[in-house]
């Protein structure tokens, strides 16, 4: 079991914990991971992380496709790798909500599906490096030759020589995109796993690894990381925690996006709680916040997370190591739990 330590996006105030980030590479931690939203950036913070770690990979869940051409996402991720020493980079995608892309970075919602295929092919064409980079496809087109162009673009090769095999990860949750996770990417970003629901995405990234072979690119299931988000805290009073847990669920489920395009509120449908998002959206959008939260049930929160006593967390830690990812990507303030997780994994210490 991978383990991995996410960051998220920053609230008010940017700060990283770099104490723990370096105590997590101590530790034997694969991966630490940034985000954004409509604040901080999620690629800036990974080269400052770079120059105070030595060799854990540097993840970005996820980068938002309206924030960037793919060009420039291929940049900033592949000068953020030589920075970094090389080979320690991984590219995490996603295409946010309609909400942000258009109330935010002003880009039409479009088909996202046709721009993510789009957006990966560059990237892997940039990254190669073989030939100057063309690519025209429903989304995007190099060179351009849209409305406005002078016509005089030409396709060109990354003046910057690095990893030509950047792995590109995807953060995705509904049947086409897991397919195509599985399909062109290295790796996947699950939204909302919980374990005993891969059963669910088998079929469509075994489907994803078909088309691949199809197309001539070998993929299978040891080709390919899963590595999910758990948050973890190490606590005697529980109730606290699923109170803070469910504040947080609310706010995402109930108003993170328009009430006929929230993937939060979707992905409870998706896990058999379709009558809680249904009241839970209708609340939260009423302003009844704190009712929204009390309308989640405990085994809601309980089930997508590690919570407690050691010996709980301990106990619980064996259906995460058993769902069938390959890796656990774990959101916490606490470099007890960082102790703690490692030591289950079997790359930790003893404390």
């Amino acid at each position: 079991m991978k383990l991995a330590l996410m960051l998220g996006y920053s609230g008010s105030k940017l700060d990283l914990p770099i104490d723990r980030i370096k105590l997590a590479e101590e530790l034997g931690y694969h991966s630490v991971w940034t985000a954004e939203a409509y604040g901080s950036d999620a690629m800036t913070p990974l080269a400052y992380i770079a120059a105070f770690t030595k060799k854990i990979k540097l993840g970005t869940g996820i980068i938002q496709l309206a924030g960037r051409a793919p060009a420039m996402a291929a940049m900033q991720a592949q000068t953020i790798d030589s920075l970094a020493g090389g080979d320690r980079m991984i590219v995490g995608l996603g295409v946010s909500g309609p909400q942000i892309v258009e109330g935010w970075y002003g880009q039409p919602w479009g088909k996202p599906y046709w721009r993510l295929r789009d957006y990966i092919q560059i990237m892997r064409k940039i990254f190669d490096r073989q030939i100057p980079v063309s690519h025209q496809g429903p989304e995007y087109q190099l060179p351009f030759t849209g409305d406005g162009a002078t016509g005089l673009g030409k396709p060109l090769t990354s003046i910057l020589h690095t990893n030509s095999s950047l792995p590109i990860w995807l953060g995705s949750g509904s049947e086409a995109t897991v397919k195509l996770t599985a399909e062109l990417c290295d790796g996947w970003l699950p939204m909302h796993f919980v374990p005993g629901r891969m059963s669910h995405y088998r079929p469509w990234i075994e489907e994803g690894f078909s088309r691949a072979r199809k197309n001539g690119t070998e993929k299978s299931w040891k080709d390919f990381d899963i590595i999910a988000q758990c948050p973890v805290q190490i606590s005697s009073d529980i109730g606290t925690i699923f109170k803070k847990a469910k504040d947080n669920i609310a706010l995402y489920a109930g108003g993170m996006g328009h009430k006929e395009v929230n993937f939060h509120n979707q992905h409870m449908v998706q896990r058999g709680y379709a009558d809680v998002a249904a009241r839970v959206q209708e609340l939260y959008l009423a302003g009844h916040k704190a009712e929204a939260a009390e309308a989640i049930p405990d085994e809601y929160v309980d089930d997508a997370g590690l919570y407690g006593s050691h010996e709980r967390i301990t106990k619980r830690y064996l259906q995460w190591a058993d769902s069938g990812i390959t890796g656990m990507n774990i959101n916490t303030s606490q470099d007890e739990a960082v102790v703690l997780l490692a030591q289950l994994a079997g790359s930790g210490k003893e404390s």
